[in-house]
């Protein structure tokens, strides 16, 4: 697969939430070779402060040559990426990582928890672009509150898959885990899960999958100085032992390639 990098020019600026800010850029090279689960490195100042970029999963890549963030503000770079505006330009590498395999065969079972909504989007998207029958499908989304869910709920609506929302406060759709959804389903075992959202949530996917002898693949979140493999600061522990690296040999992975130790 191969990487770009793109001084690319913000088109779009949308503040979804207090709390949560998509950008649109206009990035062509990365945005024609973007799958699902891709993620891309974005330098947030202009300076060295902060030194390193940022990981962020591909929320949505668009045939006119943009790529769409979604991200929430929790430190000093997401901080300056919310404080851009339309017309800037960022440094943006990629994409990167091992996306989504999607068994366009097979019915599909979508699980996000909080900001892991994002790149089940895209995901969204090409799943419904195989032309395969779609009625066995579900999405199921699950944050906090309100702000973590409804503002990307419209999004998925549009591809009229059946979707199911809950959040921790009861303040949208009805109150639980995403888990919870997940687990008073009826999954097919021939289906594939396909989840991202926090390490606690995934981890209970998994070992749900695995009762069920249901295929999974996990988008794992983590803090990465470089994306490329270089640093190697991004491991996690592999179910045959040793380490596997999030950024190269993932972000998304077989559930049962990962040892959960929670």
């Amino acid at each position: 697969m191969a990487q770009h990098q793109e001084k690319a020019r913000i088109i779009r600026f949308e503040q979804l939430s207090p709390e949560t800010v998509r950008l649109t850029l206009a990035a062509p090279q990365i945005a024609a070779d973007a799958r699902p689960g891709h993620f891309v490195m974005i330098r947030a100042g202009l300076g060295k402060d902060p030194l390193l970029r940022r990981p962020f999963s591909i929320h949505q890549a668009i045939s006119n040559g943009q790529i769409q963030i979604y991200f929430r503000v929790v430190g000093r770079g997401t901080e300056l990426l919310a404080k851009t505006k339309v017309g800037e330009t960022l440094d943006v590498f990629g994409p990167l990582g091992r996306g989504y395999r999607i068994e366009a065969e097979r019915p599909a079972y979508l699980v996000g928890g909080g900001l892991g909504i994002a790149p089940l989007l895209f995901l969204a998207q090409r799943i419904c672009q195989t032309g395969r029958d779609l009625s066995r499908d579900q999405i199921l989304l699950g944050g906090r509150s309100r702000d973590d869910v409804a503002p990307l709920v419209p999004d998925f609506q549009q591809f009229g898959l059946p979707l199911q929302v809950v959040t921790d406060d009861g303040s949208y759709g009805r109150p639980g885990l995403v888990t919870d959804l997940l687990d008073g389903e009826r999954i097919d075992p021939s289906g594939v899960v396909y989840a991202c959202g926090p390490e606690p949530m995934l981890a209970q996917v998994a070992r749900f999958c695995a009762d069920r002898g249901v295929a999974c693949q996990v988008s794992i979140e983590s803090v990465m100085a470089c994306g490329m493999g270089a640093c190697l600061g991004c491991n996690v522990d592999a179910s045959g032992g040793g380490y596997l690296h999030v950024c190269i040999d993932g972000p998304v992975f077989n559930a049962e390639d990962l040892a959960w130790n929670m």
